[in-house]
Parts: structure tokens; C-alpha cells; sequence
């Protein structure tokens, strides 16, 4: 998978695409936090998918696109409540919420979940997002609603005092 960004007076723009493993790849772009647009590429007789994936990528890099390291991407943290250590139903609900922000952070340009802890009366998701305040409102919207809108907090675990 690449990522490229682009930042501009009045957004970021993202540009990504993978390989589906069948021969074709997924290419998805958009406004930062929304959910942009995709197509799939496929080879023919004619063309190659992965020459036309290239010459974009090098049209788009001349035009200011960059990648940004995990590095540079903010710690999100979704942290949640429990008894004690938890339980497995606990263990269940973070599972289905760590896919649930990889589709939410991925779909939206904005970044994934790398899983979470639990234990000592909390359990946390964590996701490493390249805009911590746009990814909070996406997430915030996201589990309005849902089983997983009882979160204790979301905060960002790289600024101080976090």
C-alpha cells in the first residue's frame, strides 16, 4: 500500500492504492476525513496496471503529493471502562472496534488501527492517524449511536499530560 498527502491552503488531500492480489489494484483519493472516491485498475493485453499506477504516482509526486512516515502520524487513543481486567465479551468489543477504525481511519485517508490493550480498569484501541483533530471528529461521528459510543475518551497519547 502507498499513501500520499498533499496539503493546501484549504485541505489535505490524500492519494492511495494497494494490490487487491488478484491481479487488479484499488486506487482511493479525497479531502482528508472524507471518503474520497476509488476505481480499480486491471491489466489488459494492452496496458499494465501497475505502469498506469506509476505514472500517477510520479504526476502526483511533481504536484507536491509526499508520503508521511509512521513516525509523524499522532497516537489515538479510544479508551473505554471495565471491571477489573476485563472480560472476553470486553476482548470481543475491542476486536470488532479495531476493525471497525481500520475501516473508518483507512476509507477516510486519515490513517488505521495498530489493536489495543486492556487491563487495570481500562481497555484502549489505538490508531495512528496522520491529523489527530479531523480523525477524532471522524471518530466521534463514526460511533455515535453504535455499541461503542460509551468511550471514556479519546485523547492523543503523544501530547503531554495525555
Amino acid at each position: 500500500m502507498l499513501k500520499l498527502y498533499k496539503n493546501s491552503s484549504d485541505a489535505t488531500q490524500y492519494w492511495e492504492t494497494w494490490d487487491n492480489g488478484d491481479g487488479s489494484h484499488t486506487v482511493h483519493w479525497g479531502r482528508l476525513g472524507e471518503r474520497g472516491e476509488s476505481t480499480i485498475l486491471k491489466s489488459s493485453i494492452l496496458s499494465n496496471a501497475r505502469n498506469k499506477i506509476q505514472k500517477e504516482i510520479d504526476r502526483l509526486v511533481v504536484d507536491g503529493y509526499h508520503q508521511i512516515d509512521t513516525e509523524e502520524h499522532a497516537r489515538l487513543m479510544i479508551e473505554y471502562a471495565v471491571e477489573g481486567h476485563g472480560d472476553t465479551s470486553d476482548i470481543d468489543k475491542r476486536h470488532r472496534l479495531e476493525e471497525r477504525m481500520n475501516e473508518a481511519l483507512g476509507w477516510t485517508g486519515l490513517g488505521l488501527c495498530d489493536g489495543g490493550s486492556i487491563g487495570s480498569g481500562t481497555m484502549e484501541v489505538c490508531c495512528y492517524v496522520v491529523d489527530f483533530d479531523i480523525a477524532k471528529a471522524v471518530i466521534e461521528t463514526n460511533l455515535k449511536g453504535t455499541e461503542f459510543e460509551n468511550y471514556t475518551r479519546i485523547y492523543n497519547e503523544d501530547a503531554a499530560g495525555a
